[in-house]
């Protein structure tokens, strides 16, 4: 295989909604490019890119697939997304080395929410945007519908026809280039199309849209517009120009047209690729952590960015990446940037799926392989020698959808989370933790879909049997007014005894209140003298001010860290529900000790009961997470999914249109969000997608506080 130089390298993602056609138009490609010697069918299970056993399974991509392909001697790099929105981390990730992405449109489905949404990540990420309309040969193919979709969505004036179809539908075997001014025509054995003239009857659309296509390259290139306005056309050469420099400034959108699975107009895509599609030489670089831009420059120190792992069986770890800088070879030694240990690369790969070519080098620009590394995860950076690049770690989509999980065996929980951390390693969008507050293993994904299909490799690869539970809900307790106690712990059995006495208050903390100065004790107004303030942050949220107030010595000083460890053991083990408390400060006013009997233990206990106590008269009450959702969604189910909401106690924060859209800002309880990945999906017909982060924690309502007792009270009784 040739090594190829960044100038002869392009990168291209294949994206788009699930049932869009990537994985067959990848499949066609690689086979025009020589690559495989015929095109494999997702119902066949036999294609490159979809060779794992889950993916055979279920039809569809679960992970992105780096392929190849050799043609007019350029190395098209591309890598098969997949489009189901539960598995957009391998869009994530593959989007941080491709150059330019092809939207691939269903024209049966038009742009769904998922085109939408893929197009905002590359509106994020600055790509390259090329319009595929493909399965035009299907008898309900609608390009018209699918085209006026992709103006609305991407914007009117940016979405310019390279190519229309003459006959989309059942008979479809003919397109119009207005680029090269020419119309293909393919016979029903399929195969090389014939070249032909554009017949009379398309002659005006066909002007007019080429006109159009010249005016939008002319306005990317001042040179090219003077050209224009002088000539009143543009060569062909001329327009490609235009059309590059318009898509890397992502002034506009070409539109072209496919059969994937017929290989229609494939070989004429992948020539526009090849003689248009700005190379690696001609895109900006890469920003480093320290906002250093590194060029993708063959003769510049080695440096190469993980983008993506998988684990195969017989293999174990296979690491992709990305060569931003230098020349790499075989049994290079490199330094990994984040654990800076050294990890030699003994093999490198060409990669098309499932299979791969090993080659000695690859240059800045290319993408590759290699395997057995020791510690690089996604997102690492491998550098030579002395270079200290370090590119920023890939930022994934926050977790949809959360599950407890349990092994069928017991004798099999330290395997299953080997096998969760594996996964994550994998699909860093999934996450995985022991919860020590919920007593549970957490697995978390973009979807119900995503985690079942992480289940079936679980049972199914791995031999390991499985149960997915609801997951507890962090709840949180607070108080709501101020409270006071003491408490006396005495316990004499022969020898020394125990003695400790704390008398506390305690009350609300709100940011900014000052420092207490008197408190009603007794029915008393008291003053009080603050000697010590500490402020904790708490591990899980909010804060504990504690204020030694004590006077005369009623109690030494060496007592207090541990009146102050018991009430931070109260607060870990809430009086109301066994949950973490958060923002409630204390003031420790009174107290009395022996001479003989107190010690840290006595006073930990009394801290400990005297806070408790206190906590039960503060009216206090159980606070959940909330979530702040935002909901897409098209305009005909927005009512559907709007009664939805709340019937989860949601509380609607605004609405807007998005890109022919609706939008739904919402705040909703985690423990309403069980699931609503699923009952989306199902209200929606799939159409509607929804991401969620932390907001805060809000107080429950009085009812929903009283179930919440009811079921503790109950566990409680059944342990």
């Amino acid at each position: 295989m040739k090594t190829y130089s960044p100038n002869e390298i392009k990168n291209i993602a294949l994206v788009g909604s699930a049932g869009s056609g990537k994985t067959t138009l990848a499949e066609a490609m690689m086979f025009e490019g020589g690559v495989i010697p015929r095109r494999g069918t997702v119902n066949g299970k036999n294609t490159s890119s979809d060779y794992r056993p889950v993916e055979q399974e279920y039809g569809s991509s679960v992970f992105p697939a780096v392929l190849y392909a050799e043609w007019k001697d350029k190395k098209l790099n591309f890598i098969d997304t997949p489009g189901s929105d539960d598995f957009v981390g391998g869009v994530v990730s593959a989007l941080e080395v491709a150059d330019t992405a092809v939207m691939v449109v269903n024209t049966v489905k038009g742009v769904e929410v998922g085109t939408e949404i893929i197009g905002r990540h590359l509106k994020k990420k600055n790509k390259p945007m090329i319009l595929l309309m493909n399965q035009l040969d299907h008898e309900k193919a609608n390009f018209e519908q699918a085209l006026d979709q992709a103006k609305m969505s991407f914007g009117n004036n940016k979405v310019v026809l390279v190519q229309y179809p003459v006959n989309p539908g059942a008979g479809f075997n003919m397109v119009v280039d207005v680029l090269k001014m020419e119309m293909y025509k393919w016979k029903p054995e399929g195969g090389k199309p014939d070249v032909l003239p554009i017949p009379e009857e398309e002659k005006e659309k066909a002007e007019e849209l080429r006109n159009a296509l010249i005016e939008a390259a002319a306005e990317n290139d001042e040179n090219l517009m003077e050209l224009y306005f002088e000539k009143g056309s543009l060569s062909e050469d001329e327009m490609r120009a235009g059309i590059r420099a318009g898509l890397v400034k992502r002034d506009m959108f070409p539109v072209f047209c496919i059969s994937g699975e017929k290989d229609m107009c494939v070989r004429r895509f992948m020539e526009f690729l090849v003689n248009v599609v700005p190379s690696a030489a001609e895109m900006p670089g890469m920003l480093t952590e320290d906002g250093s831009l590194v060029k993708y420059d063959e003769k510049g120190p080695v440096s190469l960015f993980v983008f993506s792992t998988s684990i195969e069986p017989h293999l174990g770890d296979i690491n992709y990446f990305k060569v931003i800088s230098g020349v790499v070879k075989e049994s290079d030694d490199l330094v990994n940037m984040t654990s800076l240990n050294k990890e030699r690369l003994s093999q490198l790969y060409a990669v098309a799926g499932k299979n791969r070519t090993k080659v000695p080098e690859l240059r800045a620009g290319d993408i590759g392989a290699t395997v057995k590394l020791k510690s690089t995860r996604n997102g690492d950076t491998l550098n030579g020698k002395d270079v200290t690049y370090k590119f920023p770690a890939i930022v994934y989509p926050n977790p949809r959808f959360r599950t407890a999980v349990k092994a069928i065996n017991k004798n099999d929980d330290e395997k299953v989370a080997e096998i969760l951390n594996r996964m994550h390693e994998e699909d860093p969008s999934v996450n995985v933790e022991y919860s020590k507050e919920l007593k549970q293993l957490i697995f978390s994904g973009q979807g119900e879909f995503h985690l079942n299909t992480m289940k079936w490799r679980m049972e199914h690869n791995d031999k390991v049997a499985v149960e997915f539970v609801a997951p507890k809900i962090p709840y949180r307790e607070t108080i709501t007014k101020y409270a006071q106690a003491d408490y006396r712990h005495k316990k004499q059995s022969g020898g020394a005894g125990q003695f400790g006495e704390v008398h506390l208050v305690i009350e609300p903390y709100k940011e900014g209140m000052p420092d207490p100065t008197t408190y009603k004790i007794n029915g008393v107004d008291t003053k009080i003298s603050v000697k010590g303030k500490e402020v904790y942050d708490l591990p899980w949220g909010g804060k504990l001010v504690f204020y030694n107030c004590i006077v005369g010595g009623v109690i030494e000083a060496r007592f207090m860290p541990a009146i102050l460890k018991g009430i931070m053991e109260k607060m870990e083990e809430g009086p109301l529900t066994g949950s973490y408390a958060r923002d409630i400060r204390v003031s420790v006013y009174d107290g009395k000790m022996h001479p003989v009997d107190s010690n840290e233990i006595s006073f930990r206990l009394a801290g400990r009961h005297a806070f408790s106590e206190a906590f039960k008269k503060a009216d206090p009450k159980i606070l959940e997470p909330v979530y702040n959702v935002e909901v897409i969604v098209p305009e005909d189910a927005m009512g559907d999914v709007m009664s939805d909401l709340q019937t989860r106690r949601a509380t609607i924060m605004g609405m807007d249109t998005d890109s022919g859209f609706q939008k739904i800002k919402a705040i909703v309880p985690l423990k309403e969000t069980q699931r609503y990945s699923t009952a989306l999906s199902s209200i929606t017909g799939g159409r509607a997608t929804f991401t969620m982060s932390f907001a805060d924690y809000e107080k429950v309502s009085g009812e929903v506080q009283e179930e919440l007792l009811k079921a503790y009270h109950e566990s409680e009784d059944d342990e």
